[in-house]
């Protein structure tokens, strides 16, 4: 998978996921928008990543390993037994983590070729 294509299923699976969070949530803090707003801004970023932009490529790494704030609702989730919160919270996760293998790889790659 290239790089486009594992920002734009860890973007969509971010804000899907993201707004089931926030209508499963009512009333939390305000943080329950964070994934959906990282996910929108992957998503906006998604044509600058697929034409392989170095600065646009590397904030939008910075944002997906920002996604990985996910572990605290996921802790809290273990906590109160929340099936639904620790399956949403673990799918961002999971996400996020093959968008960054993906990422790493193709940078080396990129470094290999140069």
């Amino acid at each position: 998978m290239r790089p486009y294509q594992a920002s734009l299923l860890n973007s969509l699976t971010l804000i899907i996921l993201g707004i089931w969070g926030i209508f499963s949530s009512m009333g939390s803090s305000p943080s329950i928008f964070i994934p959906a707003i990282i996910g929108v801004l992957l998503l906006a970023l998604n044509d600058g990543v697929k034409n392989e932009n170095k600065h646009i490529s590397h904030f939008a790494v910075l944002l997906t390993l920002l996604s990985f704030g996910s572990i605290m609702p996921l802790i809290a989730g273990l906590s109160e037994g929340d099936f639904l919160k620790i399956s949403r919270q673990s799918l961002i996760l999971l996400s996020s983590l093959y968008a960054m293998i993906i990422f790493v790889k193709s940078f080396m790659q990129a470094r290999r070729d140069r």
